[in-house]
Order: C-alpha cells, then sequence, then structure tokens
C-alpha cells in the first residue's frame, strides 16, 4: 500500500535543468544512464522533453545487481523506439566501455566519417553511477564518485577517444514525481537521498513487492522457511531469526527495515528488478486518471469562485 508520495527537487537540480536547456541546441547525442533494476523509474521525463529529436544511448548500468531476464526484456523495449539504442552495463564490463563510443560514431555517421568532433551530453539521476561510468569512459578519473544521491553538482567537458566530446551534467530528478510507485523505486534503490523520505515505509513497499516476485531470495536470505503474506510480518520473522531483538524480547523491525534496503541496493540479496514495461504500462493508466481528476476537481473549484463572484455582483444590484 502506497502511503506517501516521496520528492525530492533540491535547488541545484533547477539550476543545472536550466544549464541544460541552454546548451542542449549544440549537442549532437544525449547518453542516458539509467538504473538496469528500474528502467523505467530512473528514466527522467525531462531528458526526453530536452533532447527533443536527438537520439539517445540508453545505459542500463547496475546491470550486475539486477534480474537478467527482466533486464533483456527492458533491452528489446527500448530498441523499438525510434532513434534510441540501449545496452546494459556495469563496473565488470569495463572492457566494454568502448562500446559506448562506437555506438556513438553509429548513431552519428556523417560526423564520424568526417573526423569532425562528436558532441554527447551525459544525463542521469542521482546515484545512478554516471560519474563512475564517465571515468571508465575516460580511461582516468575525472568525475567525483560517492554513494549517495547527487555528487555532481555542476557541468564539465570530457575529450574521450574516437573525436568525441563529453559533457558531464548534475544528476537531476524531476519537481514532480507523479507516479507514487516510481517514489518508493527510486528510495529504495538510493535515487533519493535517505533524509527524504521514511525509511520504514519504504521498506515495508520494497517488501511487499519481493514476497510476491521474489519469494525464493528472501526465504533463502533471512532463512525463513514459511514466508509471510505482509511487510510486517516478514521483519517481524526475519528479525527475530537475525536475533535483532530489544527489550522484552520485542524485534527491532526498524533495525530489519534498514538491512533489507541496504542488502537490496549492495545486490546482497540478489539480482532483483524492481519494475517491468507492463507493469509501467498499466501504472501509467492510473497516472493519466489521476491527472484527469485532479485537473476536472481544479475546474469544478474555479467554476464555483466564479458562480459565486457572478452572485455576489447581483446581490449588489
Amino acid at each position: 500500500m502506497v502511503k506517501e508520495t516521496i520528492q525530492w527537487f533540491p535547488g541545484h537540480m533547477n539550476k543545472a535543468r536550466n544549464e541544460v536547456k541552454e546548451i542542449m541546441p549544440e549537442m549532437d547525442i544525449v547518453i542516458e544512464v539509467i538504473d538496469a533494476r528500474i528502467p523505467y523509474s530512473s528514466e527522467n521525463p525531462m531528458v526526453a522533453a530536452l533532447r527533443g529529436q536527438k537520439p539517445v544511448i540508453k545505459i542500463l548500468n547496475k546491470a550486475d545487481l539486477a534480474d537478467p531476464e527482466r533486464t533483456q526484456i527492458w533491452l528489446d523495449h527500448f530498441e523499438a523506439q525510434n532513434g534510441v539504442k540501449a545496452i546494459a552495463f556495469d563496473d565488470n564490463k569495463a572492457d566494454d566501455v568502448h562500446k559506448i563510443i562506437e555506438l556513438c560514431k553509429k548513431m552519428m555517421p556523417g560526423k564520424a566519417e568526417s573526423g569532425r568532433q562528436i558532441k554527447a551530453m551525459i544525463m542521469g539521476i542521482p546515484n545512478v553511477g554516471k560519474s563512475t561510468l564517465i571515468n571508465t569512459l575516460a580511461g582516468r578519473s575525472v568525475a567525483k564518485t560517492g554513494n549517495e544521491p547527487a555528487v555532481t553538482k555542476s557541468q564539465q567537458l570530457i575529450k574521450l577517444d574516437g573525436g568525441i566530446m563529453l559533457y558531464d551534467t548534475p544528476g537531476m530528478l524531476w519537481p514532480k514525481v507523479e507516479n507514487e510507485h516510481s517514489g518508493y523505486r527510486l528510495a529504495a534503490t538510493g535515487g533519493i537521498r535517505d533524509t527524504a523520505f521514511d525509511f520504514a515505509d519504504v521498506a515495508g513497499y520494497t517488501a511487499e513487492y519481493l514476497i510476491i516476485d521474489y519469494p525464493e531470495l528472501l526465504k533463502s536470505r533471512y532463512k525463513v522457511e514459511n514466508l509471510p503474506t505482509t511487510d510486517w510480518e516478514f521483519f517481524e520473522v526475519a528479525g527475530r531469526n537475525r536475533g535483532l531483538l530489544k527489550k522484552g524480547g520485542i524485534v527491532d523491525t526498524y533495525r530489519m527495515s534498514e538491512i533489507l534496503i541496504n542488502e537490496l541496493r549492495s545486490g546482497t540479496l540478489g539480482r532483483i528488478s524492481l519494475e517491468t514495461p507492463e507493469m509501467m504500462a498499466a501504472e501509467e493508466k492510473v497516472v493519466a486518471e489521476q491527472r484527469l481528476a485532479a485537473e476536472a476537481k481544479k475546474e469544478a473549484k474555479l467554476e464555483e469562485k466564479r458562480m459565486r463572484k457572478k452572485r455576489a455582483r447581483k446581490n449588489r444590484k
């Protein structure tokens, strides 16, 4: 059950968006780094709006943490779109980084064949591994990395092999995450700073999903033979198995919720994907319905306000 809407859009992200909008017309191609565990929720809608018709390479990063079967489904999903190429990538595939450079050249044949410089902008949400990928592309440490969101806060230019000039941008979310499920998935995977949401709430949402989609991983990791059907029952059983007891033998379920999220993020729990294209189609339909309902409610309030003014004018006469 979704209990709250999770949002995080600090001031430097708004500044970065305006800067990207200003220089985007000069770019030839966009490289968007997304999280292979949540390809939809980590796909910033502002990127599509800002790039327009420019070709894009979708890098499904952290693929070693994601369910490989679902990653392939997502790759096929993106490849079916016009002007889009998709690659699964992780730190273990550093030797394959040349494929990204070659793909940039392949998607811009005119410039590559003439020896002209290709201008590529790399974008991605916070903590998606963009800076690490940049360092791999450059073959040297040029971007600051860190295991928390929003490490990069300013633009920089990096010269790559093959005549490619890479424009780095700060990690950006968007002003309003309309899909409440996406907010939870972003929080669970580390795309939103931990202080911006209720940890136990996000863990509960995540546990409910894992109980249905990855029950065997939960059973194996937390030594739970008969998996409960609710999140709070799971935290009770798993926490007791881990010896997370407070005074009076009460299970520290909050500590257990922290363990679940941390082990999901690190991959200790196993290779997990939190969404599929089919799930997203259903959720987008719900979001569209909610948007229409909100617009109708807003229009009704405006109409009520107009009628009150009309009655007031009539009474004055």
